[in-house]
């Protein structure tokens, strides 16, 4: 196993990708921990993400949610499912790019509507209008998932158990080329 495969691996991506359905199949798959970033704030808060959200506002909810990554990069073999908006302050996106393998599920705002469509629980979805609150997120976002993936993958049109399986053999394939470069790199 490379270092590289040591390091976490982190889900980027918007509501509604499969961070967490696929993540936590993922996990199992490549025998990681599981970490949902959401969860596990409300786990170590004893508050919902909505409360959160109404008594702190966006950037509160964001400072707690960095101080999360910063714990969790510290520790290593985890497979985390960051919240769709963890990679809009620049400190998280360093610690996801020096703590491991970053992965972004990308999917259509179709895809997201339908899959949200029932889902009362999303602070950012609490609008008349979620289509265009999604799509001014996609514009927002999209560039900054781009700049920090290093493997993107479509969760699109797939059943959480096929993606998980396609998922967990794209990072393995990742990492076989990843090794492979660094041995030519090394010779």
């Amino acid at each position: 196993m490379s270092a590289r495969e040591h390091g976490n691996i982190f889900l980027i991506g918007p509501m509604g990708s499969g961070k967490t359905t696929i993540g936590r199949r993922v996990a199992t798959l490549l025998e990681r921990e599981f970490v949902d970033c959401d969860a596990e704030l409300e786990a170590q808060t004893g508050a919902s993400v909505n409360l959160i959200f109404d008594i702190e506002g966006e950037e509160g909810f964001r400072q707690r949610e960095s101080r999360l990554l910063r714990q969790l990069a510290r520790r290593t073999g985890l497979l985390v499912a960051t919240g769709g908006g963890a990679v809009t302050r620049a400190e998280n996106r360093t610690l996801l790019r020096d703590g491991g393998l970053v992965v972004w599920l990308q999917t259509s705002v179709t895809q997201q509507l339908q899959r949200l469509g029932r889902d009362k629980a999303r602070p950012l979805l609490q609008t008349a209008d979620r289509e265009q609150r999604l799509l001014k997120l996609a514009e927002e976002r999209d560039p900054l998932y781009r700049e920090l993936a290093d493997l993107v993958f479509s969760s699109s049109h797939r059943n959480a158990r096929q993606a998980a399986l396609k998922l967990a053999e794209a990072i393995r394939s990742y990492w076989r080329d990843t090794a492979t470069e660094q041995a030519c790199a090394g010779h």
